[in-house]
């Protein structure tokens, strides 16, 4: 099924918005398989996200509130009132007798919360590398399943101190930090440029649901069962995952074993050439110098700072300031993730139609969905500083806030794929080692900010959040660019000379 004069969307020639397929060659995305396979991405992404996001909710429950040592300054008086009479008294946390609890302060639960970032930023360059030359599914079934079977032992090693469990979450980190680049690398060959806002929006999602629900399960489960059994039930989830990853995904269309005909030929017809993984070399100097790469690591960093500000400490400021008990903390914790799920799904349908029906350009697209997801979440941020004690006005901004953040997934992080589709894993491997930045550094600043256990403290880290919102929104708008990149086509164009020069050298003999 060739393209009119042998061309494929990615190789038009304004690179931005013209449409060369017609509604007769794409076949029905139901069923299909490439949605079977961004489900899965979704499913996995969920598992991944748990465990990295279960240690905020179950910290509340580790941490011994009664030992001198770890509750240092709680004789302050509470930002917020206590809750009265039988309110009051189910704070006190009910866990089975036995489970352990450690005496760690503010600052050490800082440091365990942003250890896992430490690892996570050292895999991404390499993996997103590796991926798109070798394909992604090794990478990213291997990510979530050596991270699974790691946070298995979260418990023992807990039990050896602060320090083992800083370095245990610090190597799941470390295993991953893959999963990302390697997804975005399976993505170059999966998905036709017409639905890459809706199938990576779909897949990338799955980081909201699976805080979604880790955060209320982990609370459950904690009085419940105790708080390891957290970590040895959602270790379990991710193994489990990775048996179906093996049997039902395949790296590439042309080896996939239960793809329709037609499906295949219309994903590899409108991908084209920039649907092979990548060689050895890359083009890492004009990679440097590229100033939309440049913008969407910019941007990414700032839009990350907010989302892992409350990703990693939303269920401290339930617990310290507004006083909820852990099963309505992990609950309203997780109202603004499961509220993101519906706007990052239909930003992504609605991406692609705006591109499909040449509404906007690429560019402008990308463009009006991250400002969307980086300024009204600010705006809602700044609101949190005014609500005071009210419960209702915390929760409602949290979760505006956080709901429409998921408008950016169809904005600056799908734009790798627009401005490199070749070399998309490797770059969202750069893109996120500089966006994981802040989840180090974002819980480390909010334990030194929140250290008084005041209101003051908390408004500080939120007007911090919005205020780099803001900033990463600007520079967007002002430099985002959604067209492939020149030296995005160098390796492509050198190959092909290549070719020719093998046909030439063969054809006299």
């Amino acid at each position: 099924m060739p393209l009119p004069n042998g061309r494929s969307i990615n190789t038009d020639q304004s690179g931005d918005t013209e449409v060369l397929l017609g509604k007769d060659a794409v076949p029905p995305r139901c069923c299909s398989a490439r949605l079977s396979l961004a489900v899965l991405m979704f499913l996995g992404i969920s598992v991944v996200y748990g465990l990295r996001v279960n240690l905020s909710v179950a910290m509340v429950a580790m941490v011994n509130v009664t030992d001198p040592a770890g509750a240092r300054n709680t004789t302050a008086e509470p930002a917020c009132p206590l809750p009265s009479g039988p309110e009051n008294s189910s704070r006190a946390l009910q866990q089975p007798d036995g489970t352990p609890q450690y005496p760690w302060d503010s600052e050490t639960q800082g440091w365990l919360l942003g250890a896992f970032f430490f690892g996570y930023l050292c895999t991404q360059i390499p993996g997103g590398y590796l991926a798109g030359h070798y394909g992604g599914k090794i990478f990213l079934g291997m990510g979530v399943f050596g991270t699974a079977v790691l946070t298995v032992l979260t418990p023992l090693a807990a039990g050896l101190g602060s320090r083992w469990l800083f370095a245990l979450r610090a190597l799941e980190g470390f295993g991953e930090g893959v999963t990302f680049p390697a997804m975005m690398a399976m993505w170059t060959r999966w998905a036709p440029p017409l639905e890459r806002s809706f199938l990576i929006s779909l897949s990338g999602s799955g980081g909201s649901f699976g805080a979604c629900l880790a955060l209320p399960l982990t609370g459950y489960i904690c009085e419940q069962l105790g708080w390891p059994a957290v970590f040895y039930l959602c270790g379990g989830a991710g193994c489990l995952w990775f048996i179906f990853w093996c049997i039902l995904v395949s790296d590439d269309p042309r080896t996939h074993r239960r793809i329709s005909e037609q499906e295949r030929d219309y994903i590899i017809n409108s991908i084209g050439a920039q649907g092979k993984g990548h060689g050895w070399s890359l083009p890492l100097v004009s990679m440097g110098l590229s100033v939309p790469l440049w913008t969407i690591i910019v941007t990414q960093m700032c839009s990350n700072w907010s989302f892992y500000t409350l990703l990693t400490s939303l269920p401290t400021y339930m617990n310290d300031i507004l006083h909820f008990d852990l099963q309505s903390n992990g609950f309203l914790s997780a109202l603004p993730y499961f509220c993101s799920v519906p706007v990052s799904l239909l930003s992504g349908v609605a991406a692609d139609w705006l591109i499909m029906r040449q509404v906007f350009s690429i560019t402008n697209v990308r463009k009006i969905f991250t400002f969307t997801g980086l300024v009204l979440p600010a705006l809602f941020l700044i609101a949190v500083c005014y609500a005071g004690c009210s419960h209702i006005l915390t929760v409602t901004f949290l979760t505006l806030s956080t709901s429409l953040g998921g408008t950016s997934s169809a904005g600056v992080y799908v734009n790798q794929i627009d401005i490199a589709p070749r070399y998309a894993g490797f770059l969202l491997g750069i893109t996120n080692t500089f966006g994981t930045i802040p989840g180090v550094v974002a819980p480390i600043v909010t334990g030194y900010f929140t250290e008084d256990h005041t209101m003051a403290g908390w408004r500080k880290v939120f007007w911090v959040a919005a205020g780099i919102n803001i900033g990463g929104a600007v520079i967007y708008m002002i430099f985002g660019n959604g067209k492939i990149q020149a030296w995005a086509d160098e390796e492509e164009n050198g190959e092909e000379e290549e070719e020719e020069e093998e046909e030439r050298a063969v054809g006299p003999s």
